[in-house]
């Protein structure tokens, strides 16, 4: 180890510990037997998806069947309901309802104690829901259509147990343990009585709901007639998921349910397009949203395969330190361009962006790193927080695993994953394009340096270990040959597990426990999320509001077709506001992509619209939660960090307009068209940078010469044959005007004194 580190020493490494695990203010810090006891869980549960997915098992393996272990490949619904029972029992075992405080314990064992009384009725609902698995397994119940029934009228035997054994004390149980949990407090390294409450009540959810959706009663879901029991156990599964919704994520998506959830019960009372012809009851409705138009939808469908399978590959490139390796690379082959930290937070936090999932995780993660080396070469902390948000949002949008949305998309649309990827190259080296310039830009106005030789990591010492970059190839090189995701992403985590033995953190047994341990925890949020998601997607789905609001757009389009799309961009950033990529986009399709397909726009061309504005809500004022995340590591004021990040990634907002108006921009065209649209649009980025910074040929610009860089930016950038000759024209009057006059750049405040 002494050896490593004098190893890290001489060279100038940059990059330690980028890949070491943040640790929230309310994630508890187990020792002993808990520790084992967490770690044994989330390996396992982790583990337990990456063999479902690639169908192995211990009978697969051995050809002898084992009881009460699983036998892939699961049934569909089956295996979401235990993705999520698994999420929820170890997310309540890890955070806690409230952040711990600095003193320490601050212990209510009176309170403990009553709360603990819950697991009584907990335990009931799940002994109850394990003998009506075994009534249904025993084969005594009549059978219809081929599949079991379950008699769920009012009145019956079954009824009564389903309402008074089962329903009843559920609804007790998670309730009470959720209202008691924000009063309790324990010590940071032990269990709250109230989480153990609602990690049991997590699993007699799933326990009741697994064998009731194999009998006939799962045609009735989404009817009147769906079983009491369901209804019951949709409730508490759907409050559960809020409340770990709220400890992962905040409340800005809890909240934004919550109006989706009053909304349901209280549309027939609204006016115009919000209203429906007739009230839902509280059984149908919650019978429905815990089906596959809710939270068993698409968003689960995604997070129960894709993503979570990329998480476990982002934590083997974790447990093997590439992610440290990412960032020194970045350091090395820019870190001596002016503003150089700025330029590698552009090129780190895309790498590492494409892989984390979120925004906010990806400032967390490099901008602990590039924030205080920005500020030491001169960048103003706003601005410096506001690259790395800018720079972090970006990764979302980069193939090719472009973070967790483009699977969504991908399961919505039914469009081909490579597809979604090839469509995305574009606009994504648009995006970084963009931000670089404008950091460039900024960074010449100040007059910057590079960062000194040997201040860096040594570039050809970095590039001797490119090949820890071969898992990315591995995966690129097997989804565009025509393997599934699945097992592209599967070849891609052995690859990083066998490439780490070429370096000094070689991945051994323990190194795979602790990476799939790592894989466990990291899920919680976004499972959670999608979850969370999927309540209003069912919502949209039983009430049909997404349908009226693309009335609504089709309507404002038969004025204008811009002002239609201008609408749908507000609405997905509002959508957006403080919300995870995943949800964001997951509900802004559903609400506002079938109005824009409608529309007449393509439908990959529709969804990307709709996504795009869904990741840029991130540094979208007032709510931006990537500027948040920044602005908490440089210091300065959130709201002004949002608006810098916002400045900075200005052209991004105008990329999305391109996809409507010039297809090639998503690769559909002839090749001299997509290169075309390609290389104007880069053009009328650099030209539009320039404008905003005030910067033009190596110098400052007066305030007409920006107005027409801007001007020819967005003629460039509209990508027709015509637009692209109008724009060279101004730009090239620009360039003519600033080279012979140079104009003086202060003229403008000379104007506003004189004004």
């Amino acid at each position: 180890m002494t050896d490593t580190s004098a190893s890290q020493s001489d060279d100038h490494l940059i990059a330690e510990g980028v890949d070491e695990e943040p640790v929230e203010g309310n994630r508890r810090l187990f020792e002993g037997w808990r520790l084992k006891l967490i770690v044994f869980y989330a390996s396992c549960y982790a583990a337990f998806h990456m063999a479902a997915l690639n169908g192995v098992s211990i009978s697969s393996l051995t050809g002898i069947d084992v009881p009460f272990l699983p036998q892939f490949p699961l049934e569909t619904w089956n295996f979401r309901i235990v993705h999520i029972a698994g999420a929820l029992f170890l997310g309540f075992l890890i955070f806690s309802s409230g952040t711990f405080r600095a003193e320490g314990r601050e212990d209510t064992p009176l309170l403990s104690r009553i709360t603990l009384a819950l697991l009584v009725p907990a335990l009931v609902s799940l002994g109850t829901a394990v003998y009506f698995m075994s009534v249904i397994a025993s084969g005594t119940l009549p059978v219809m259509g081929g599949l079991t029934t379950w008699a769920a009228f009012e009145g019956t035997p079954i009824y009564n147990q389903e309402v008074w054994y089962f329903g009843l004390p559920l609804m007790i149980a998670t309730f009470g343990a959720i209202v008691l949990g924000w009063f309790e407090r324990q010590g940071r390294d032990q269990f709250r009585a109230s989480d153990i409450v609602l990690a049991v009540c997590g699993i007699a959810v799933a326990a009741y709901l697994i064998p009731i959706y194999g009998t006939a009663a799962r045609n009735s879901v989404g009817t009147p007639f769906v079983p009491i029991g369901v209804a019951f156990s949709a409730t508490a599964g759907a409050a559960l998921i809020l409340e770990l919704t709220r400890r992962v994520a905040g409340l800005a998506l809890v909240i934004i349910t919550g109006i989706f959830l009053v909304y349901t019960f209280t549309a027939h009372l609204l006016p115009g397009i919000l209203k429906v012809d007739q009230p839902y009851t509280w059984q149908r409705f919650f019978g429905h949203v815990y089906s596959d138009a809710g939270i068993l939808g698409p968003t689960t469908a995604v997070s129960s395969t894709y993503i979570i399978l990329f998480i476990i590959f982002a934590a083997f490139l974790q447990a093997s330190k590439v992610g440290d390796y990412f960032v020194n690379f970045a350091f090395a082959a820019a870190g001596r361009a002016r503003g150089g930290p700025a330029k590698v937070a552009i090129f780190a936090s895309g790498l590492m962006g494409m892989i984390n999932g979120t925004s906010a995780g990806n400032v967390v993660a490099t901008g602990s790193l590039t924030i205080p080396l920005m500020k030491k070469v001169g960048y103003h902390k706003k601005t410096a927080g506001a690259v790395e948000a800018a720079a972090s949002t970006g990764g979302q949008i980069m193939p090719p695993i472009m973070g967790a949305g483009a699977f969504i998309m991908a399961e919505i649309t039914g469009i081909p994953y490579t597809e979604i990827a090839v469509a995305a190259i574009i606009p994504a080296v648009l995006y970084f394009v963009s931000v670089y310039f404008m950091v460039d830009f900024e960074a010449a106005k100040l007059g910057m340096r590079g960062m000194r030789e040997d201040e860096l990591p040594k570039f050809n010492k970095m590039v001797r270990q490119i090949y820890l970059f071969i898992p990315i190839i591995i995966l690129i090189y097997a989804l565009f040959v025509g393997y599934s995701v699945i097992r592209a992403g599967t070849l891609a985590t052995v690859a990083a597990a066998v490439v780490s033995w070429l370096t000094p953190f070689r991945m051994g047994p323990r190194s795979v426990v602790k990476a799939f341990e790592l894989a466990g925890i990291m899920s919680i949020q976004i499972i959670a999320v999608c979850a969370c998601a999927g309540i209003i997607v069912g919502v949209i789905s039983l009430t049909g509001v997404g349908a009226r609001f693309s009335a609504l757009l089709l309507g404002i389009a038969e004025n204008s077709q811009l002002l239609a799309l201008f609408f749908a961009m507000c609405i997905s950033i509002l959508l957006g506001m403080g919300m995870p990529t995943t949800a964001a986009y997951a509900v802004a399709a559903s609400v506002v992509a079938p109005g824009l397909v409608q529309l007449g726009i393509p439908q990959l061309t529709a969804h990307f619209f709709v996504f795009y504005f869904a990741v840029l809500s991130a540094i979208t004022p007032p709510v931006a939660l990537a500027s948040y995340a920044a602005a908490g590591i440089s210091g300065a004021n959130p709201m002004e960090t949002s608006v810098s990040s916002f400045k900075i990634g200005i052209a991004a907002f105008i990329v999305p307009f391109m996809f409507f108006y010039n297809g090639a921009i998503l690769m559909d065209g002839s090749w001299f068209d997509v290169i075309r649209a390609g290389a104007t649009a880069v053009i009328g980025v650099f030209l539009l940078s320039g404008g905003v910074q005030g910067w033009f040929v190596g110098a400052r610009s007066a305030w007409f010469v920006r107005l027409a860089q801007i001007a020819a930016a967005l003629f460039l950038i509209a990508g027709g044959l015509m637009t692209d000759v109008i724009g060279a024209a101004i730009a090239v009057a620009a360039y003519l005007v600033q080279k012979l006059f140079h104009p003086d750049p202060d003229a403008t405040i000379e104007v506003r004194g004189a004004d």
